[in-house]
């Protein structure tokens, strides 16, 4: 039988003897589950013994079939590994790579030990790399050498060229002065790192007894993890996340669900997000249900082969994922009737994609999910019963034991229903705060604990949630969030710009594309040829604008401040995505 957890929303409904006749926007999620009082290991251990024999975790294209018990092996082993190069609890562990075995093994190894596991985007380059390794003091670094035409392994000697002389685990580089060791997913060897099977060897010189003290030596409330979000002053920010935020997060998303340990989840959305570790991994140990692997990264093809040989009966994906499955020449071809479920989010979910995917993917019950990482992620989502136009137009209702208001972004007051205005949400959810950022982590988190989203919202009389827009200046291209400020940041390096602005204007493909509008300086030139060539290998390819428009003035009030809401209205009409702009979502 199916579990199903019979939480829902209540609205902030008022009577005459508190406020009068109106409603106000505010809702809080109830459960029949209470929050789970545990660290991520004991959880992992917990579902251990419940389940030793049945399939975890599955890494296709690696050819790896994991049981329960032997994916535990696996992590205790590469856990008193890591303790064996001297990883202590609270240093921070790296790790960059596209979706393998090895990285949800980390992730729980580091959970075990204590250590904050720092996930750096794939996409990443030099700069981006340099700041979240320094940023975060990161005291280790797990890799992949390489993947397609991305060399990991070089690109990390560019910035740390002392590794070729260095013994591994004693680098000392100038340019990354905290990290001391490197380890390398390859059976070759580099200079100056460990190879993983060098640091699984070293876990016969730890104890299995030392490990269970680590362990036990966790709470619940300890930072575990630290997910780097793009700044809107200039610099990423690491949302840091502690075991209850996220254990609790992936369990009540999964519970939503349904699962069950006969539950096979195909996760292609990459693991360094929130959408992979959290709402896939971790929702899947919660409730012994196998994580599924298709490929190092989104292949629709490679999706839609898994999802028929490995059984799968949920399937996860940003919008622009579905719609890549949908559209491929092949997809009459494969048998997906063993889907049940699955999540669509990341980004606006087209209201024809849903529709879409429950047709002709047998998709009955996916569900959308709305949040940020700040918030582990998930605030609201779908349910399994609601009425069909509830489950493919809007957002879906406030998550068990979390509560969402909306409010003026002027005054801050609660505002009635149906009225758009800024998302707050408050609970066991928001992060602790961003790392080495007291700053920033004020203007986030209010003095009441509530997380302000910087989306605009409505609650309807029924709790559901609907976003119509953001008030952060961010895009969302594709499910990676983007936030114009970093990339403007960037584009002001280039000698030939004097000014510039980044916007998002509307892409039919991924949601969003990013459009710069620039400002030479006096006498210079250059061509969107040129720009785009400066920004590769420096910036993350989903960073770098599609669009490039050169003017000598930008759209102001009498105040100076720039109008990127009319950058946009004219960016629309004058590249012609009238069509894109008039996509319904969700």
């Amino acid at each position: 039988m199916t579990q199903t957890d019979t939480s829902h929303a209540t609205n902030g409904a008022n009577t005459s003897s508190d406020r009068g006749a109106i409603r106000w926007s505010y809702a809080s999620g109830t459960s029949d589950a209470p929050l789970l009082g545990m660290t991520i290991g004991d959880a992992f251990d917990r579902t251990v013994a419940r389940f030793p024999d049945r399939e975890a975790l599955v890494a296709r294209h690696q050819g790896l079939h994991y049981t329960w018990r032997a994916l535990r092996a696996e992590v205790d082993t590469c856990a008193r590994g890591l303790m064996a190069l001297g990883i202590t609890k609270g240093q921070r562990v790296g790790i960059w790579s596209p979706n393998r075995a090895e990285w949800v093994i980390t992730q729980f190894a580091t959970a075990k030990i204590g250590a904050i596991l720092v996930n750096i985007n794939p996409a990443y380059r030099l700069h981006e790399l340099e700041y979240a390794l320094n940023h975060s003091t990161c005291h280790t670094l797990i890799l992949s050498p390489r993947f397609r035409t991305t060399d990991y392994a070089g690109m990390l000697q560019t910035l740390a060229p002392e590794l070729a002389h260095s013994t591994p685990g004693a680098l000392d580089a100038h340019r990354l002065p905290h990290l001391r060791h490197v380890v390398v997913m390859d059976h070759d060897r580099f200079p100056g790192m460990w190879l993983w099977d060098d640091v699984l060897g070293k876990a016969t010189e730890v104890a299995h007894s030392a490990l269970l003290e680590r362990q036990a030596d966790q709470e619940f409330d300890d930072p575990i993890n630290i997910q780097y979000t793009s700044g809107t002053t200039g610099n990423p920010k690491g949302a840091t996340l502690s075991h209850h935020n996220i254990l609790n997060n992936g369990y009540f998303v999964a519970r939503l669900q349904g699962f069950t340990e006969r539950d096979r989840v195909c996760i292609p959305v990459p693991l360094y997000h929130c959408f992979g570790m959290v709402m896939g991994n971790i929702g899947c140990v919660t409730h012994g249900a196998a994580m599924v692997y298709p490929a190092e990264t989104f292949d629709p093809k490679a999706v839609l082969e898994t999802v028929q040989a490995e059984r799968c009966t949920a399937l996860y994906g940003v919008p622009t994922m579905f719609i890549a499955e949908l559209a491929h020449p092949e997809f009459g071809a494969y048998d997906l009737s063993r889907l049940r479920t699955g999540v669509m989010a990341g980004s606006p979910c087209p209201v024809q994609v849903m529709r879409n995917v429950i047709d002709r993917m047998h998709m009955s019950q996916v569900e959308i999910c709305y949040g940020m990482t700040e918030t582990s992620p998930v605030s609201t989502q779908t349910r399994l019963d609601d009425p069909l136009e509830k489950r493919v137009g809007t957002v879906g209702t406030v998550g068990p034991h979390v509560e969402v208001k909306v409010v003026d972004p002027a005054t801050g007051k609660i505002l009635p229903i149906d009225t758009p205005g800024e998302l707050l949400t408050r609970g066991y959810s928001v992060m602790l705060g961003y790392w080495d950022n007291e700053e920033a982590t004020a203007r986030a988190i209010d003095r009441a604990g509530w997380m302000h989203t910087g989306d605009l919202a409505t609650i309807d009389a029924d709790g559901y949630v609907n976003i119509v827009g953001r008030i952060k200046d961010m895009v969302i291209r594709g499910g990676e969030n983007i936030y114009p400020r970093e990339v403007e940041e960037f584009l002001y390096t280039h000698p030939a710009i004097s000014d510039v602005q980044v916007i998002g204007v509307p892409d039919e493909k991924y949601g969003e594309e990013l459009m710069a509008w620039v400002k030479l300086r006096d006498g210079m030139q250059a061509t969107p040829e040129e720009l785009t060539a400066f920004c590769r290998g420096q910036i993350a390819s989903f960073k770098i604008p599609r669009y490039w428009k050169f003017v000598d003035a930008f759209p102001m009030t009498v105040t100076g401040k720039i109008q990127k809401y009319l950058m946009r209205q004219s960016s629309i009409e004058e590249l012609g995505l009238q069509a894109a702009a008039h996509i319904q979502t969700a």
